[in-house]
């Protein structure tokens, strides 16, 4: 939902933008962007009273882009709105990114909103920290909140060092009392609670090492500060569950080996909190056939093992599970793609589908279809609440 206080700070962040003094260099700006609407359709009716199997919304991401002091300092201001029919909390507005850059020799300086991708792996990414997970925009975890931040990345010879200051604390989104991808009740994101008496004002701090030897892809990463992850409370009315927010440590490893076809990728995390201290890993492996029978078409077989110690599916889908997968690319001026994948439980016959296709028309429209299936039994399972949440989404986008 948007908040009166998220209009406010969105705006008197965008004017402040407009009145950024340009010398005679800074004559590079552009905008970007798209705008799309978008179609879920639930193949089930939900068991929990929430609207019904049609989700139109309506999406604008505009980016605007500028660079001055011959090419030293840049600006990026990249807000987003949606506008959910069914959902009041999927309807809202962010800047994912509001980031100023300066270059220097031997360094990089950012401040602001901005967004931080760390991991590898396909299914899921377990050592990536830094940005809350928007999770009413899609339930793989990927779509993620700007995060105040300012972060030193350094060049020495022997890598590259990533040091994050984050002043300001980003809860997830969950869906609202008439959205799906929910259990019977409904998360009151206005009751949050945190072990840290700062609460959203808690300064995270992170530190990161990667580099590249050879075929490897290595990455080393810290991060202390609020658990991205809440625990889900019951209310004392037994109406909702309220987000509970602790105080976490985590030490993350990414490796990726690149050999001919052969792509090799591993992410394993080890979490410290005050309730629980667990490691986890997902690794395995991606083969491309490329020009399949002599054609442009490049066809990669996935597969991928997850493991979570806790072994409680009341807490993680993926304790013990494995994925296969395969990835086609057409290498068409369309830029036509497919990617599916299973995740099976290894310890019951549960399962997720995961279907994701794309392609361009002309130059400015793109196409995308997307589809997540859930064959859940298992009741203990994170899973089993929204196990009739199947749904396809179609999606139509204009850029410009």
């Amino acid at each position: 939902m948007i908040s009166s206080a998220n209009v406010k700070i969105f705006f008197l962040l965008f004017l402040s933008s407009l009145i950024i003094p340009f010398t005679k260099t800074s004559q590079a700006f552009e905008w970007s962007g798209y705008v799309a609407t978008e179609y879920r359709y639930f193949q089930h009716e939900s068991p929990f009273g929430q609207a019904g199997q049609h989700d139109p919304s309506f999406v604008l991401a505009p980016e605007f882009f500028t660079e001055w002091d011959e090419g030293r300092q840049s600006l990026i201001i990249s807000p987003f709105f949606r506008i959910d029919v069914e959902d009041a909390e999927r309807t809202h507005a962010d800047l994912r990114e509001f980031q100023w850059l300066v270059v220097e020799d031997g360094w990089e300086l950012r401040f602001g909103l901005g967004k931080v991708f760390w991991g590898v792996t396909e299914s899921q990414h377990l050592v990536d920290v830094i940005n809350q997970t928007d999770l009413v925009e899609n339930s793989d975890t990927e779509d993620k909140l700007g995060q105040p931040m300012v972060n030193l990345s350094l060049f020495p010879e022997w890598g590259t060092i990533d040091l994050f200051v984050m002043p300001y604390f980003r809860e997830r989104t969950f869906a609202g009392r008439d959205g799906r991808l929910r259990g019977p009740l409904p998360v009151d994101t206005n009751a949050a609670q945190y072990q840290s008496g700062a609460g959203q004002q808690h300064v995270d701090l992170a530190a990161r090492w990667s580099t590249s030897l050879g075929d490897w892809d290595i990455g080393v990463s810290h991060f202390y500060g609020t658990n991205r992850e809440p625990v889900l409370v019951l209310n004392s009315t037994a109406s909702a569950l309220n987000p509970f927010y602790e105080t976490m440590h985590q030490t993350g490893l990414e490796l990726q080996y690149t050999s001919a076809a052969w792509l090799w990728k591993l992410e394993t995390i080890r979490r410290e909190t005050d309730s629980e201290t667990f490691s986890a890993l997902t690794g395995g492996f991606e083969y491309t056939f490329y020009g399949v029978f002599d054609s442009d078409i490049d066809v990669g077989v996935l597969t991928e093992y997850l493991f979570d110690d806790r072994n409680n599916a009341r807490v993680t889908a993926f304790e013990n599970d494995v994925l296969i997968g395969t990835r086609m690319t057409w290498n068409d001026a369309q830029s036509s793609e497919l990617l599916v994948g299973v995740i099976q439980d290894l310890s019951s016959q549960d399962n997720t589908v995961n279907i994701e296709a794309s392609r361009r028309f002309g130059n400015r429209w793109k196409l995308s279809i997307e589809g997540r299936f859930f064959s859940v039994d298992d009741r203990p399972s994170v899973l089993f609440p929204i196990r009739n949440d199947d749904y396809i989404q179609i999606e139509l986008a204009r850029y410009f």
